[in-house]
C-alpha cells in the first residue's frame, strides 16, 4: 500500500495548596494518603499543575479500587463549534476554561454555573492567519487576574471574578500572519506569551509583560532578522552566524507557540522554539547551517530576557519538527547522581533529558518510530541523520511526518512510578521539492513551506480504507526516563489523543478520540472509561472542593487534526460538540442522547467543461491554497466543509466566496491576491471532477 503523506499542523496550572512548586519525591504508597472523603481542598493554578508542569497530583480519592465508580458531575456546553485544545484552571472554586476563538468560560467547579463568559470577539477573517483552527490551549492566573491570549494576537488580562477586562496589549503586527493558540506562563511579576505563523512566513519570538500594568517588559525573538539592520543581542549576532542566504525574506520562523516552562529555584525559564519559515532549509537557509535557535529548547531570564543557554534537538530543521512539545522539570538520579533535568519529546521522535541548569545533554533515545536519524551523537549532542532523511522526492518515506512521534498533547510524570506518559503517534510521510518558482520564492500570507504539495494528494483512494487509516497510528507509551525505555505501551489505535494526568490514585488519565480513559499507572490495564460523544482533545485535569476530587475535562475536535483528518479518509470524521465535562465518585448527570443523523446524500454535480490538463492545474493550486484547511485532495474532515458535496449555490457564486471574500465572517476570507478568477475557476472544475468521480462510486 502507498503511504501518503498526511500534514497534520496538529498541527496542544499551578501549584495546589498541598503541591509544591518544584518537583517532589512522592512515596509508593501515597494512594493511600487520604480516606475517601477526607480529602482537603486542591486546586489547579497552573497551566501544568506546577512550575515543574509534571501534571501529577497528589490526590488520591479516586484510585485504582474505585476509579469504576467514576461517573459524570456535570457538563457545561461551550459556545462555538470548533477545535478545543484547553487545559483549565481551577482556582477558589472556579474552573476556568478557553474554547475556540479564544472565548473564556468561568465555571461554578462544583456545579457548572457559568460565573461570566468573555468573548475578545475575534474577527472570523483572522482564521486564515493560522495553521491549525482557532483554538486555544489554556489560561493563566496570577494575583486575581486571569491572562489569555487571543487568537489574533493580543494578551487579555480578565478579573478572575468578574471576568472584566483589567487590561490588554498587543502582542503581534498584525499585518503580518501572526496567531496565539498556546497558553501564557507566569514568571515572577512577568506573564510571558509566544505566538505562531511559521507556516505563513513570520519571524518568532517572546514577550514578557508586567502582570499589573501590561506594559512590555522584554521581547526575546528566537531567529535572526536582516543583519543589515543590526542584531537585537548578542544571542541573535550569534545565531545569524548559523544561517545562510536571505533568510529573513522568507521570515526565519521559530515560533514559539506552545511549551514553556519556569524553574523558580535557577531562576531561568525555558521557551520551546518551533519549525523554520519555510520547512524546506535548502530554500531558507541555502548551503546549510544549523539554523539556532529553531528546533531548540532556551533558557532564559525571567526578569530581563537575557539567554542563558540553548540546546537544539533537531539542528537544520527541514520537517517541521518543532520543539515546542511540552518541556517538562524533575529531579531524577542520573548515573548514581541527582540531577535537575529538563525532559522533552518532541516531533522529531527521541525523548530528550538534558541538564536544566547548564543544557547538557545527559541522554537520549527514540520513543517511537523515527527513521530520518539513527541515534543522538552523546559527544556532540547532534542526531546521526540517515542517508534517505533529507530525499524529497515525494517517493521516500519519512518518519515521523510533520505530524511529529509527538505533538501539543501534554505528557505527564509520575514520581512514585518513575514513569513519563507520553500521547506518541507513527504518520508516515513524504516531501517532495518544488517543482514551481512560486513554491521556490518568499511569500507571507499563504503558507511558506517551500515543498510541492502535490506529493500529498493520494489519487483514486476510496473515501473510506481502513488499510489506509491503520498506518497512521497512535498509542499511549509509558516511558522510563531514567533507563531510557519503553516500560509498557497500548495497543494502537487512533492517533492525537489528549494529554495525559497522572495521579496518586495509581491512575492515568487520557482522552482518547470519543472516551475518557483511566489506566493503571503500573501497567496500562484500562479500568474505567466514559463516553465524551465528541473528540477528546483537551488535556484531564483534577482537584477538590468540599472532600470531594473531581476530574475535569473540556471537549471539542479540531485544531490540525480537524482540519488535516480527511485526508486519512471519512473513517476519520468525528463530531464536534464543544463541552466541559466533570467527574466524581458517584456522579450520576446522564449527556444528552445522541441524535441520529440522516444519511449523507452527495447533490449530484455539473459536468466537468475543463480538459484534463486543466483539471490537474486546479488540482496543484487547490493543493498550495486551499489544502490546509479543506484537506489533501479534498479529504475533508467535516469541520470544514467538504467542498465535493458542495451545493449548487456554493458553485454559483463560487467567485464572490474564493475572491471576493463574501464569507470572510465565517473564516474563508478572499484569495484575490493569490487567485485570478481562472485560477479560481480551475480549482472549481478540479472540485467538480472528484465531486463527479465520487458520485459515481456512490451510485454504483
Amino acid at each position: 500500500m502507498r503511504l501518503l503523506t498526511v500534514l497534520l499542523l496538529i498541527a496542544l496550572s499551578g501549584c495546589s495548596k498541598q503541591e509544591p512548586t518544584q518537583p517532589t519525591e512522592v512515596t509508593a504508597n501515597a494512594q493511600s494518603q487520604h480516606a475517601v472523603g477526607a480529602v482537603p481542598d486542591t486546586e489547579w493554578v497552573k497551566h501544568g499543575l506546577g512550575d515543574d508542569e509534571q501534571r501529577f497530583s497528589l490526590l488520591d480519592q479516586i484510585n485504582r479500587d474505585n476509579v469504576d465508580k467514576l461517573g459524570l458531575a456535570w457538563s457545561f456546553e461551550m459556545y462555538t463549534r470548533r477545535g478545543i485544545e484547553a487545559t483549565p484552571l481551577m482556582v477558589g472554586g472556579v474552573l476556568y476554561v478557553s474554547g475556540s476563538w479564544s472565548m473564556v468560560y468561568a465555571l461554578d467547579a462544583k456545579t457548572g454555573a457559568l460565573k461570566w463568559f468573555y468573548d475578545p470577539q475575534v474577527p472570523r477573517s483572522t482564521l486564515a492567519k493560522g495553521c491549525c483552527d482557532a483554538v486555544n490551549r489554556g489560561v493563566a492566573y496570577a494575583d486575581g487576574k486571569i491572562f489569555v491570549g487571543t487568537y489574533d494576537g493580543r494578551l487579555v488580562a480578565l478579573d478572575a471574578a468578574s471576568g472584566k477586562p483589567v487590561w490588554e496589549t498587543l502582542t503581534v503586527d498584525q499585518a503580518q500572519p501572526y496567531t496565539i493558540t498556546g497558553a501564557p506562563r507566569i514568571a515572577k511579576n512577568n506573564v510571558i506569551i509566544g505566538n505562531g505563523g511559521a507556516e505563513l512566513g513570520v519571524r518568532g519570538y517572546v514577550s514578557a509583560y508586567d502582570i499589573d500594568s501590561g506594559e512590555l517588559v522584554w521581547r526575546f525573538y528566537t531567529v535572526p532578522g536582516n543583519p543589515a539592520e543590526g542584531f537585537e543581542n548578542k544571542a541573535m549576532e550569534m545565531a545569524a552566524k548559523t544561517w545562510n542566504g536571505q533568510w529573513w525574506k522568507w521570515g526565519g520562523g521559530g515560533t514559539a507557540w506552545d511549551s514553556m516552562a519556569y524553574d523558580p529555584e535557577l531562576d531561568l525559564f525555558y521557551v520551546g522554539v518551533g519549525n523554520g519559515s519555510p520547512w524546506n532549509q535548502s530554500l531558507r537557509s541555502p548551503g546549510g547551517g544549523d539554523n539556532l535557535f529553531l528546533s531548540s529548547i532556551v533558557a532564559l531570564r525571567p526578569d530581563t530576557g537575557e539567554y542563558v543557554w540553548h540546546y537544539q534537538t533537531t539542528p537544520g530543521e527541514t520537517w517541521d519538527y518543532t520543539a515546542t512539545q511540552h518541556i517538562m522539570l524533575a529531579d531524577l538520579d542520573i548515573d548514581g547522581k541527582k540531577r535537575k533535568v529538563l525532559m522533552q519529546a518532541p516531533k522529531n521522535g527521541f525523548f530528550y533529558i538534558l541538564d536544566r541548569a547548564t543544557g547538557e545533554l545527559l541522554s537520549a533515545e527514540k520513543f517511537t518510530v523515527a527513521n530520518w536519524a539513527s541515534h543522538i551523537d552523546m559527544t556532540t549532542g547532534r542526531p546521526v541523520e540517515t542517508a534517505t532523511a533529507r530525499t524529497f522526492d515525494g517517493v521516500n518515506v519519512i518518519i515521523p511526518s510533520n505530524g511529529g512521534g509527538h505533538n501539543w498533547p501534554p505528557m505527564s510524570y509520575n514520581p512514585a512510578t518513575g514513569l513519563v506518559y507520553i500521547p506518541t503517534m507513527i504518520f508516515p510521510g513524504n516531501f517532495k521539492a518544488p517543482s514551481r518558482d512560486i513554491d521556490r520564492l518568499p511569500k507571507q500570507g499563504t503558507y511558506n513551506t517551500g515543498f510541492d504539495r502535490t506529493a500529498l494528494v493520494p489519487p483514486n483512494i476510496p473515501d473510506i480504507d481502513e488499510e489506509l487509516a491503520s498506518q497512521f497510528t497512535g498509542k499511549l507509551v509509558a516511558w522510563n526516563p531514567v533507563t531510557q525505555k519503553e516500560e509498557w505501551s497500548l495497543v494502537p489505535g487512533r492517533p492525537a489523543n489528549s494529554g495525559t494526568l497522572s495521579t496518586a490514585g495509581g491512575l492515568v488519565f487520557e482522552g482518547v478520540f470519543e472516551e475518557l480513559v483511566a489506566y493503571d499507572a503500573t501497567d496500562g490495564a484500562r479500568l474505567w472509561s466514559a463516553p465524551t460523544q465528541s473528540m477528546a482533545m483537551g488535556s484531564p485535569i483534577t482537584y477538590a472542593i468540599d472532600g470531594e476530587q473531581y476530574i475535569a475535562t473540556a471537549v471539542g475536535f479540531g485544531g490540525g487534526i480537524g482540519a488535516e483528518a480527511g485526508a486519512i479518509s471519512h473513517a476519520w470524521e468525528a463530531k464536534n460538540r464543544s463541552r466541559v465535562l466533570v467527574y466524581k465518585l458517584g456522579g450520576s448527570h446522564t449527556l444528552p442522547p445522541l441524535q441520529e443523523e440522516a444519511d449523507k446524500v452527495m447533490p449530484k454535480p455539473t459536468p466537468v467543461t475543463a480538459s484534463a490538463e486543466q483539471v490537474q492545474e486546479g488540482m496543484v493550486l487547490f493543493q498550495r491554497h486551499c489544502s490546509f484547511c479543506h484537506g489533501d485532495g479534498l479529504r475533508s474532515s467535516g469541520l470544514v466543509p467538504d467542498l465535493r458535496w458542495s451545493q449548487p449555490a456554493v458553485h454559483e457564486t463560487w467567485q464572490d466566496i474564493v475572491r471576493g471574500g463574501v464569507r470572510a465572517n465565517a473564516g474563508m476570507v478572499s484569495f484575490a491576491q493569490y487567485l485570478s478568477e481562472e485560477q479560481a475557476e480551475l480549482i472549481r472544475q478540479y472540485v467538480l471532477s472528484e465531486a463527479n468521480r465520487v458520485f459515481v462510486q456512490q451510485s454504483q
